[in-house]
């Protein structure tokens, strides 16, 4: 086990993700966070892009010309005396495999929604991938000084479509034009909403009123129709909705629900109190052997991101590592399992955003990035020589499919190359049929295909373009019977194909024709994740 001073260090640490649907206002909330954990003192903000301040944890040029996040950012930052691990994930629609991915690196979630929209798709999607884990979930309610949705209305949505209890820790008073704070519940303490006056709301505010719950005093800031409203709203949510239960909570049972407006300042340090109070330190991990305890001694870790280029004038390539167990200590020798071979990490680096700083040490929960040289993959598992594997590092069959052609038929090796390093980022998936030529690219969404466009251009100098193709759907093909496997890849070579990784693929023009094939071929699994 680890000496005491390194546990008080395991207990000091949070590593969580940010989820939302597109436009809820994630990034707002990230960079919220910096502001009040003081790593910047100014904020610019998505729709203030044009006067050349971008978000800080989006750092690619494609992300400052659309105003979207497009690839996942590791975030570190200290508040009250915790360390923070956020891992910023791309809320675009078309950008969320990646969020897929990243939730399987966290020991908790912030889910961010919009109070006028509610539950949206994207939302399922991203709660569906959280219950893999059972990864525990705090609400952040946002945008409650906009037009919004009646609360409860609110909370109805998440407990129907969610499937999580809902446990209101502070509530509104009124929204929308008429929104005047929150009342929250655990702290009896009533918490006034006063617009920031500054426009681009990048200064904290620290003239926030707030005081014991009184109902004499509430009075003197609110008029009475509300204050009725107000009233019977605490009576309702007190007598239907059960007390806040940790145990509940960090089965992803129950999600504490938190209202405020990120543009504004307001809640967010109830978010962040909450993360350091209720959120789970570093929790063990599932090998292929045993379970692995975070305050185990021996170092251990799994890469669940590789990122190509983030400095273009070295055109290099860092793989993020989750430290599962243990201590990294700069220039110690791991393991790397997959390929059985030592190798000493003399560099290790720590992020804000796009900027890296290198480290000495870091423990249990904290994200790492060391240098790939194309040997690492992601999934692949680091130890100090114990030879195990960390699962439930999924891939996600793609949604679109394209075919990319280039203008200039001779760079066919350099696409391919620019291609395969794309690829192991997992932003996107890359098919070679077997009957033809043809290069087939897949995506969640069909902006994945314009950042893979740019990003051959600006990194590799490739200029490509791309066209649809008559592809629907994707499954990765498996049998433990060989003789049938030999068969069913014998007669239907025109709708097979190889991944990056030399997986088997089976590329189905409609739903009808998939499952025609899977009646006619029992002894085949047609997998829609590949782990």
């Amino acid at each position: 086990m680890l000496n005491l001073n390194d546990q008080k260090e395991l207990r000091k640490r949070r590593t969580f993700a940010i989820i939302s649907h597109p436009d809820a206002g994630k990034t707002t909330l990230t960079e919220k966070m910096l502001l009040f954990s003081k790593v910047i003192h100014t904020s610019g903000t998505i729709k203030g892009r044009g006067n050349g301040k971008y978000v800080k944890s989006d750092w690619m040029s494609i992300e400052k010309k659309r105003g979207i996040s497009v690839t996942t950012s590791i975030i570190k930052f200290s508040y009250k005396n915790t360390l923070m691990n956020l891992l910023d994930t791309p809320g675009h629609q078309d950008f969320s495999e990646d969020t897929y991915r990243i939730l399987t690196a966290v020991d908790s979630c912030l889910l961010v929604i919009d109070a006028a929209k509610g539950i949206e798709d994207r939302t399922k999607k991203l709660m569906n991938v959280s219950r893999i884990n059972n990864t525990p979930v705090i609400t952040f309610i946002n945008k409650l000084d906009r037009d919004s949705l009646d609360p409860i209305e609110l909370l109805d949505q998440i407990e129907k479509h969610l499937k999580l209890n809902c446990v209101p820790i502070t509530w509104p008073i009124s929204c929308g034009k008429n929104f005047r704070g929150v009342y929250h519940f655990y702290d009896d303490m009533v918490y006034l909403f006063q617009k920031n006056n500054n426009k681009k709301n990048n200064i904290l505010n620290s003239k926030v009123l707030f005081f014991k719950f009184n109902e004499f005093l509430l009075k003197k800031y609110i008029d009475q129709d509300l204050f009725f409203q107000f009233s019977e709203e605490l009576k309702l949510i007190t007598a239907i909705y059960s007390k806040y239960n940790k145990k509940n909570f960090l089965k992803s049972i129950t999600t504490p629900v938190f209202f405020g407006s990120a543009l504004s300042n307001f809640g967010i340090d109830h978010i962040l109190d909450s993360l350091i109070n209720w959120a789970p330190s570093p929790i063990y991990r599932i090998s292929n052997l045993r379970k692995v305890d975070p305050k185990e001694k021996k170092f251990t870790g799994f890469v669940f991101k590789i990122q190509a280029n983030m400095d273009l004038r070295h055109r290099d390539r860092i793989a993020f590592m989750r430290i599962v167990s243990g201590k990294y200590i700069k220039g110690m020798k791991l393991r790397h399992v997959r390929i059985k071979k030592d190798i000493i990490i003399s560099d290790a680096f720590s992020f804000l955003a796009g900027e890296r700083f290198v480290i000495n040490e870091a423990y249990a929960g904290d994200v790492i990035g060391i240098h790939n040289h194309g040997t690492i993959k992601i999934g692949d598992t680091f130890t100090e020589g114990e030879e195990i594997n960390f699962i439930n590092m999924p891939s996600f069959s793609p949604e679109i499919f394209r075919c990319v052609f280039l203008k200039n038929p001779f760079q066919k090796k350099q696409l391919k190359k620019g291609l395969l390093q794309l690829s192991e980022e997992g932003a996107i998936q890359v098919f070679y049929p077997i009957n033809n030529n043809d290069i087939i690219l897949g995506a969640i969404g069909i902006l994945q295909f314009d950042v893979v466009i740019e990003r051959l251009k600006m990194e590799y100098k490739i200029n490509a373009i791309y066209e649809k193709t008559n592809i629907m759907l994707a499954r990765w093909i498996t049998s433990a019977n060989k003789e049938i496997l030999h068969e069913f890849k014998s007669k239907n070579k025109s709708f097979l194909a190889f991944d990056n990784f030399n997986h088997l693929i089976y590329l189905a023009p409609n739903q009808i024709h998939l499952n025609l094939i899977m009646t006619r071929y029992t002894g085949i699994s047609f997998e829609k994740i590949r782990r």
